[in-house]
């Protein structure tokens, strides 16, 4: 048992790599079955709005460096704000179970989408968020590039909320930003296919990814429920 609270976030250190591990994996495979669809078009529209000017723009278009930087910004500090909560929580006397609860909900979405059983965002919401969002997306760069990807991180996404529930039940705020980051560096390959190889491609391989999307997540959510457990001894 903890003999204080300050111990929390040690008693779940030993975890956070696994975390880290299992986000990344959800992120590398949900992205390439689930995210390059819905946060695709945004990429790509990007792409083409940065292959006119100067040769360093449309170099830097290539990257998009300031638009992850930005979905990342807003990934992580979701980790960090979860993380924090669900570790001041769990360090109340009789609730450290929570954290466990939390991890087990991650896990839940994360078979749930598996198979299938998750929306994959709402069309709606994403025609909206471009049409809104437009402006950022004809100029997308510095901090205008910035902004959109602090913008379409609030996207509705069930992978993102399997992601947000683990980093919740990871015991402090420095771990819910590392599990976080390592899912925001697994959607990033997918993202890239559809910048780089275009959309067609990009479904060609979420046919083939399809087959094995359903075990990698089972995995992942398997790995949760093992953290999970060892939170509680």
């Amino acid at each position: 048992m903890l003999e204080h609270p300050t111990d929390l976030a040690l008693a779940a250190s030993g975890d956070v790599l696994g975390l880290m591990a299992a986000l990344f994996m959800a992120g590398l495979i949900g992205g390439l079955v689930h995210c390059a669809a819905m946060c695709g078009p945004f990429v790509v529209a990007q792409s083409i709005a940065r292959l006119e000017g100067p040769a360093i723009d449309r170099l830097g278009g290539f990257l998009l460096l300031p638009y992850h930087l930005g979905r990342a910004t807003t990934y992580v500090a979701l980790g960090l704000v979860l993380g924090a909560a669900g570790g001041s929580i769990a360090g109340l006397p009789g609730l450290r179970p929570i954290l466990a609860v939390l991890l087990f909900a991650g896990a839940v979405l994360f078979a749930l989408q598996a198979f299938g059983r998750l929306p994959h965002g709402s069309g709606r919401v994403g025609s909206a968020l471009f049409a809104r969002l437009r402006p950022l997306v004809e100029v997308p760069t510095g901090l205008r590039g910035y902004s959109l990807g602090l913008a379409l991180g609030f996207l509705p996404c069930g992978l993102l909320y399997g992601a947000l529930a683990a980093a919740a039940g990871s015991g402090g705020a420095l771990a819910g930003a590392a599990a976080m980051s390592g899912f925001v560096l697994g959607t990033m390959p997918a993202l890239l296919l559809v910048q780089f190889a275009g959309a067609m491609a990009a479904k060609r391989w979420k046919s083939a990814m399809a087959r094995i999307a359903p075990l990698a997540l089972v995995f992942n959510a398997a790995a949760l429920v093992v953290i999970a457990v060892r939170s509680l001894n």
